[in-house]
């Protein structure tokens, strides 16, 4: 059983080949070189697009399957990964941080929380500005778990004034202060 695939060298009499493997490809809705047709005297001699439909139908035409993309490498790797192999310094893009995510996630959260109370206690008059840009890195740093934690220790630290010192401080001291601090900018 002779199988014609490649058209290097066209004689004469595969001129028919070449004009059924073109009909092929088109009835097949696919590239020539995808169509293999089987050599035999049905195949010479056909002529029109129902031939070349009756050759497909009795499997004497064909056209072969597209190679795709074999996931069974990935599959493998994936199983790998998921025993904790091939996970260390060579395999990584992002930095630490970027690769925790719920961890970041989490980390953004309390952040935003420390620095919002912060900012509050600074324009509320509780704590000084001073202390407000010495606390700022320190929450960077990690160093409070979270509000409860940074307001017990700047309690403990006598860092944090009272809502009655502040009620009892006079309004045009409060708007002295806050020109002040407003000219610093």
């Amino acid at each position: 059983m002779l199988i014609s695939s490649q058209r290097s060298r066209i004689s004469v009499s595969d001129m028919g080949i070449v004009s059924v493997r073109k009909m092929a490809a088109e009835i097949m809705k696919c590239g020539e070189s995808r169509v293999r047709i089987e050599l035999s005297k049905e195949t010479e001699e056909a002529l029109t697009r129902e031939d070349v439909k009756s050759l497909i139908r009795t499997g004497l035409v064909w056209k072969v399957p597209k190679k795709g993309t074999s996931r069974a490498f990935a599959k493998v790797r994936q199983k790998q990964k998921k025993k904790g192999r091939r996970t260390k310094g060579g395999s990584r893009k992002g930095t630490y941080r970027a690769r925790t995510g719920p961890k970041k996630r989490e980390w953004i959260r309390s952040i935003r929380a420390l620095r919002r109370l912060l900012k509050e206690l600074k324009e509320n008059g509780q704590i000084e500005p001073r202390t407000y840009t010495r606390f700022y890195p320190r929450l960077k740093g990690g160093e409070f778990r979270s509000r409860k934690h940074l307001l017990t220790y700047l309690d403990e630290h006598d860092l944090l004034k009272k809502r009655k010192e502040i009620e009892k401080k006079p309004k045009a001291e409060k708007a002295k202060a806050a020109k002040e601090h407003g000219e610093k900018k």
